[in-house]
């Protein structure tokens, strides 16, 4: 059998574990794995060649993707897709593994729904917004880097009696908010998944404290939070309150960086995984982690809601900054 690999959306740590890990366990079974670049584009350019096992020798340790990713929005397009898929059958690929999010997954069921494409679906993404699963690759790695940056931040705003708001990523999900704040002992945290009340709440919460004698304060903000990113946040308060603060978007930074012994080791287990099921006829899946359990999911339960933070991790993050 001969099996493509291919990263697809935004880059996430331990994408290549997996694709390490894919391309091994394919050699091992006598299978023949081959690397598309770019992701989707790379599948409507024909950008596909075989990876041998040795060319994916010290890449385990390494951040993004060395296949390279790419959004690719016309692969949203029918006619699109069966562009893509001669391209694969020209080359004689019998099946596909996705590493990639939401987007990326979706993309992947339409293959295998409209033309019979064996896929398996690795989760990718920092997000950790996949229903189905506890875990996805990089979201581990995201967490720390933010969490090791606001312990750097909460230095200086000790130091100054500052309030700061700092901004993570996480898409619409508020995962990567949630779990950053409770880690990093913030005061507050505002994700799109928060009560309708939450930049009310914040207010109190901050004169609460004031009046307790806390002159500092670390406000961790998702950026598709409902009350607006973390600069809209901070305007609303210097006009309403007149409040002095400071606003740190840390951006694509969460993206970068080696991946954490985790995001590692799930890597190399789902990417093993994924070609273990290919070879025993299994299609149509992605993996997961589920209560600490290697979990297979049918693809098309990506198009199910996306999970939110349990509620009680918002409220736990107040409790806790007292």
């Amino acid at each position: 059998m001969r099996i493509g690999v291919l990263t697809s959306g935004g880059d996430a740590p331990g994408m290549n574990a997996a694709i390490r890990a894919a391309v091994r366990q394919a050699d091992a079974l006598g299978h023949e794995a081959w690397g598309i670049r770019q992701g989707y584009q790379g599948l409507l350019e024909g950008d596909m060649a075989p990876l041998p096992s040795r060319a994916c020798a010290n890449i385990l340790q390494r951040g993004g993707t060395v296949l390279h990713t790419a959004r690719c929005p016309e692969f949203h397009q029918p006619e699109r897709r069966a562009v893509a898929v001669a391209n694969l059958r020209a080359a004689g690929i019998d099946a596909l593994v996705v590493i990639g999010g939401d987007g990326s997954f979706r993309a992947a069921e339409a293959l295998q729904r409209e033309h019979g494409i064996a896929c398996a679906g690795i989760p990718g993404t920092i997000d950790n917004d996949l229903p189905g699963t506890d875990r996805t690759l990089g979201f581990d790695t995201a967490l720390n880097t933010a969490v090791e940056a606001i312990d750097r931040i909460r230095d200086t705003a000790s130091s100054h009696g500052r309030l700061f708001l700092v901004e993570v990523m996480g898409r619409s999900s508020g995962m990567l908010a949630v779990h950053t704040a409770i880690a990093c002992g913030a005061e507050a945290v505002l994700y799109p998944e928060s009560p309708d009340d939450s930049y009310e709440t914040l207010v109190t919460h901050l004169h609460t404290n004031w009046l307790r004698g806390k002159r500092s304060s670390i406000v961790v903000v998702a950026e598709g939070d409902s009350a607006g990113n973390a600069m809209a946040v901070g305007d609303r308060l210097r006009r309403d309150h007149g409040l002095d603060l400071r606003v740190v978007v840390l951006g694509h930074i969460q993206r970068g960086g080696s991946p954490s012994a985790l995001d590692r080791i799930w890597g190399s287990r789902w990417g093993a995984a994924a070609v273990r099921l290919l070879d025993a006829g299994q299609k149509g899946f992605y993996l997961g982690e589920v209560a600490g359990a290697l979990a297979i999911q049918p693809l098309a339960r990506v198009l199910d809601p996306h999970p939110v933070p349990p509620g009680d991790l918002g409220e736990l993050v107040g409790v806790l900054s007292r």
